[in-house]
């Protein structure tokens, strides 16, 4: 007969063994963790209400909206207007996940502060910063010391209103945040949730080449956003996009973000339908066209992250 002490072994060990069966069953279920949205841009010009019905159709969380000059809503006009996208994404049970914005600093010009004090009220929760541009004639360096204060009192207001800026590193000779390095030397000074990197696979590639997961590595734990997109290099210097998985996107990524246990929202962009626009193709077919590609690219996404 088992001794008390024997018994409570047996138990505990069995309890243990119980435990672990769920831990590895949860971690092999393809359970996503993360809010999946898509960056709508290509979709300008088509009506809230279209818009929110290609995200449900398409199964997702959310979406990236462009809030800026030319966007879905136009920053003199967001009091007004951002509501109505939000509820129309609303009534399908979907929200605005990132708001892809027009403002890099504290400004009236940019009608910094009434945007998203606007945006979080209606629960958006963080949003794309506008990019800085180098001016090559200059030294560099001086340049990110003209933007530490700029973006300073940027984090500032946004913490207080409750919504993280985001930096993109957009690919190209002039851009702030291409090299990620230079980003980086910044925004190591704040914590993540105050300021965080929209880490895009397409532009890391486009100018990592083979060394991006090494500037994955560096930011990894400022990942505020991961960009799913595809590139396909089209001559010297020229680069376009193409359905995720066609192109040279690399499936690591998913890998590594998996591997870091990232739980931050995933965006899908299908750069390549910006070409068409529904300005070119009629409404409906445009429509189609959109879900279809959305719906393509989400099937290799979901695979590459390990989504059921």
């Amino acid at each position: 007969m088992q001794d008390r002490r024997t018994f409570l072994t047996t138990v505990a060990a069995a309890a243990g063994g119980l435990i672990a069966s769920r831990s590895i069953t949860a971690a092999q279920s393809g359970t996503r963790k993360n809010k999946l949205c898509a960056f709508t841009k290509h979709l300008q010009g088509l009506s809230f209400d279209q818009i929110a019905d290609i995200a449900a159709e398409c199964g997702l969380d959310g979406i990236e909206a462009p809030i800026r000059p030319g966007g879905h809503v136009e920053p003199a006009r967001i009091e007004e207007e951002l509501p109505k996208l939000a509820e129309a994404l609303k009534k399908r049970g979907l929200e605005i996940t990132i708001m892809t914005s027009g403002i890099n600093q504290v400004s009236k010009e940019q009608n910094t502060e009434v945007v998203l004090r606007t945006a979080a009220k209606l629960g958006v929760k963080r949003f794309r910063m506008l990019y800085f541009n180098y001016d090559l004639s200059k030294p560099i360096l001086p340049q990110l010391d003209e933007w530490r204060p700029l973006i300073k009192d940027l984090v500032q207001l946004s913490s207080e209103i409750g919504i993280q800026p985001l930096i993109q590193n957009h690919s190209g000779k002039d851009y702030f945040a291409a090299p990620i390095w230079d980003a980086f030397s910044i925004m190591k000074d704040y914590q993540p949730e105050r300021l965080g990197f929209a880490f895009d696979i397409y532009h890391a590639t486009v100018e990592g080449g083979l060394s991006w997961p090494l500037e994955f590595a560096l930011v990894a734990d400022h990942i505020g956003a991961a960009y799913f997109k595809d590139i396909q290099w089209i001559g010297r210097g020229k680069a376009n996009g193409v359905p995720l998985g066609t192109g040279q996107t690399s499936p690591d990524f998913a890998k590594m973000l998996n591997k870091r246990n990232y739980t931050g929202p995933v965006s899908l962009h299908t750069e390549y339908m910006v070409e068409k626009g529904a300005a070119k193709i009629p409404v409906p077919a445009f429509v189609k066209a959109s879900i279809e590609a959305y719906k393509r690219d989400l099937g290799v996404l979901k695979e590459w992250m390990g989504w059921q």
